[in-house]
């Protein structure tokens, strides 16, 4: 999702059922927005991320569920 204005989707699917987090953190490492929190079927999914309450900038999503985790870099222009 680079560069984004002012709304990007975060593609994501699951193996098996599990609790799925993903939250969204400015460049100094603040938790700005938290996406998703719940426990989710298998399958594919897709979640908007609305950043036209933000500055531009670089923003990170970081995903994590079960024992998997990622992060990802993101470029939010206005």
């Amino acid at each position: 999702p680079n560069p984004f204005n002012p709304v990007t989707n975060i593609k994501y699917s699951l193996p098996k059922t599990g609790f799925v987090s993903i939250k969204i953190y400015d460049v100094v490492g603040r938790m700005v927005k938290e996406l998703v929190s719940e426990v989710k079927e298998t399958g594919s999914y897709s979640v908007a991320f609305n950043g036209s309450q933000f500055a531009s900038g670089v923003y990170f999503y970081r995903f994590e569920t079960g024992s998997f985790s990622d992060t990802k870099r993101m470029v939010l222009v206005k």
